[in-house]
């Protein structure tokens, strides 16, 4: 059987090399490529024959499916796949895992720490003792007892929410079905609106599809408190950037923002360059030095398991 690695996992040589052995040594084929193209000839070139390939989160095409003809197998080192043809998949047999839960711990944490930002304002008073000046008005606010909407009560809104009660905090949240974990932690589901009005902190954690695209718009940010603040480590498209920006400029809200409508750089007329109020991350979510190693480990246990004939973490 041939492994085709499309692109770099982002571990250390040696860490791959011993995951690659595990293959070699089962008399696999190894092929790695370590550097990102989202040419489709080159993809189709390096993908070859191989009969398992691995993908992180750059595109996976239908033209490259199509053309492996011996493709069984799409091991994904990401949670979404929303970035491999799925149609062309299904066409050919082509079963797909994915990585999920790799980076429940990483996207919950900064969710913590942006918050904490925003209420202790430490950004700010980094830039105040930094330019020579005293703490003047930058009095924060404790975490402690604040309400935190958690819209989306997934496995990664559900691990903010256990840490976020570990910090006394009530928790409500919104989800289109119940989650006995959520009722496990105390935390009342309820409409969004009502989230949005209640909450001191919203923490954003829905998947991007078209029902949640634009989810979080003028309207629902217009019903937030004033000084309450909103996380997004989810999608971008999730919340409206320009309704977004106009909020935080008029000084209503505040806002810790890891994800955009793409991965910046940012283009330098983005709504949300210069915008006050803000903590804004250039999506790191994800990305601790554990998580991408976890992740590497998940990818490569999937193919273990679909060797023997029984996937795990099926996405299709």
């Amino acid at each position: 059987m041939k492994v085709v690695l499309m692109e770099p996992l982002g571990i250390s040589e040696d860490k791959l090399a011993a995951l690659a052995e595990g293959l070699t040594k089962e008399g696999h084929e190894w092929t790695a490529y370590d550097t990102v193209t989202t040419d489709t000839d080159e993809l189709i070139q390096r993908a070859g024959d191989a009969d398992v390939l691995i993908i992180a989160n750059h595109p996976l095409p239908g033209e490259v499916i199509r053309a492996d003809k011996n493709l069984k197998f799409i091991s994904v080192a990401f949670v979404g796949i929303d970035h491999v043809d799925v149609e062309a998949c299904k066409e050919k047999g082509v079963k797909i895992s994915n990585t999920g839960g790799y980076c429940n711990d990483a996207v919950a944490e900064l969710a913590v720490g942006m918050a904490l930002d925003c209420l202790r304002n430490i950004t700010a008073c980094h830039e105040a003792v930094q330019a020579g000046e005293g703490k003047g008005t930058l009095a924060g606010h404790e975490l402690a007892g604040k309400t935190v909407g958690i819209v989306g009560t997934g496995a990664i809104g559900l691990r903010t929410a256990e840490i976020f009660k570990v910090f006394g905090c009530k928790l409500i949240g919104y989800n289109r079905s119940p989650k006995k974990r959520a009722e496990e932690l105390g935390l009342t589901l309820m409409p969004l609106a009502d989230v949005m009005e209640q909450a001191d902190i919203i923490s954003v954690h829905t998947p991007l599809t078209p029902e949640t695209k634009g989810l979080i718009g003028e309207e629902e940010i217009g019903r937030m408190k004033p000084g309450a603040i909103l996380i997004n480590t989810a999608r971008g498209p999730v919340v409206d950037t320009d309704a977004l920006a106009k909020a935080l400029r008029e000084g209503r809200i505040k806002a810790g923002i890891d994800v955009y409508e793409q991965d910046p750089p940012l283009p330098k007329d983005h709504p949300l360059l210069g915008a006050p109020n803000l903590v804004c991350t250039p999506h790191v979510g994800f990305d601790t030095r554990e998580s991408i190693d976890r992740r590497a480990d998940m990818v490569f246990e999937n193919i273990h398991a679909w060797v023997k004939g029984e996937q795990i973490r099926t996405m299709l």
